[in-house]
């Protein structure tokens, strides 16, 4: 069975996520911050690890699905 991507809410504590997103960027400049998410996006990737799900994330961020 290949994996899907959950786009119910799946976060254990979804405010605590956001405050320490928030908190990773603290002190970071606008290209320091893009660099970090381009970052975070490439560590998370590697986590999930299967390109269809990563592409159904794609699209879920481009708000077409």
């Amino acid at each position: 069975m290949q994996p899907h991507l959950i786009t119910t809410p799946n976060l254990e504590a979804p405010d605590d996520f956001y405050e320490a997103l928030i908190e990773a960027h603290q002190g970071l400049s606008t290209e320091e911050s893009h660099a970090f998410n381009a970052r975070l996006v490439l560590v998370l990737a590697n986590h999930v690890g299967s390109l269809a799900v990563l592409r159904e994330a794609f699209e879920a961020a481009r708000g077409s699905s």
